[in-house]
């Protein structure tokens, strides 16, 4: 299995042009107004822009509107979104654009269930929960939870080590 590596959070087109020189397969672009790591439509779309074609543009949302991510799509050009709230299936189904869906995991988190439930996600994106934080914790949760039959390919998010 091929480790990829994506980075989240960036803000400004130096930052995307190092993390991929420094080996970045996936830049992750925050579309969240409460998250410091927020970024514009204007700086967005200049990063989008500036990114090698091999290199993965994901755009992070947090329980926004349809509205909210087609103004976002408009403006940037984006490979996959990255659902990271409450979102449903059928709310996530409903932008038709290919997703991760991001799976808040605590101890009686069931894996099985949420890739039944989010069928057409691509993958689903595994990160520490936290009562303070939807994200970007920089918390390991139980690796041990990711069940041997889980089909739907993961993608493990925050604490790595």
């Amino acid at each position: 299995m091929r480790v990829r590596v994506k980075i989240c959070g960036i803000t400004r087109v130096q930052d995307a042009l190092k993390a991929v020189q420094s080996g970045a397969d996936a830049i992750g672009l925050v579309f969240y107004s409460a998250s410091p790591r927020n970024v514009s439509l204007p700086v967005a779309a200049d990063i989008a822009q500036a990114l090698p074609p091999y290199v993965s543009k994901v755009g992070l949302f947090v329980n926004a509107s349809k509205v909210e991510i087609e103004r976002v799509l408009s403006a940037v050009h984006l490979d996959i979104i990255q659902f990271h709230g409450d979102e449903s299936p059928q709310f996530c189904d409903q932008i038709n654009m290919p997703y991760y869906k991001a799976i808040r995991v605590k101890d009686d988190t069931n894996l099985l269930q949420y890739a039944q439930l989010y069928q057409n996600a691509k993958a689903l994106l595994l990160d520490t929960y936290s009562d303070t934080a939807m994200g970007g914790t920089g918390q390991v949760f139980n690796w041990d939870l990711i069940p041997a039959g889980l089909e739907k390919p993961v993608i493990l998010a925050g604490g790595l080590t």
